[in-house]
């Protein structure tokens, strides 16, 4: 995965104290089992400016947040970011531990990014509008 703007660099991004303290923790468990995912979250990590949890702007994708993009291919998608064990796609419900997952962490509407997917097929994708988590959605996060 390589996000970026149009320029090829990455755009900022903002992740929540809470989300940082979780997706670390969750990565560092994953590193021997999926390495190469690990690492696209320890990366995305390692750039995010952290705020605290309540500072966090209601556009800004984190964990629970549904998010609708649109790829370079003309499909347009709305998911739900989740950890692993929430995961469904017949639901939508796409866990962080995906490179699209890891990828999408802290973007907000109008950032762009080129990604690759587990096939090796490069893909860039543009964030449409993400809302907050419901507190359903929370809840599951917890």
């Amino acid at each position: 995965m390589h996000a970026s703007n149009e320029t090829g660099r990455k755009p900022g991004i903002v992740v929540s104290d809470l989300d940082y303290e979780r997706l670390n923790a969750l990565a560092s468990a994953t590193e021997s089992r999926a390495p190469e995912v690990a690492s696209e979250l320890f990366e995305e990590l390692a750039r995010a400016r952290i705020v605290p949890a309540g500072s966090v702007p209601p556009d800004v994708v984190r964990m629970g947040s549904t998010v609708e993009y649109r790829s370079d291919d003309g499909k347009h998608r709305r998911i739900t970011l989740v950890y692993p064990k929430d995961a469904d796609i017949a639901l939508d419900r796409v866990s962080i531990l995906t490179p699209i997952g890891a990828a999408l962490i802290g973007l907000s509407p109008g950032q762009g990014m080129e990604w690759t997917t587990r096939d090796g097929r490069r893909y860039r994708l543009t964030v449409v509008a993400v809302a907050p988590p419901s507190a359903e959605l929370i809840a599951l996060c917890m």
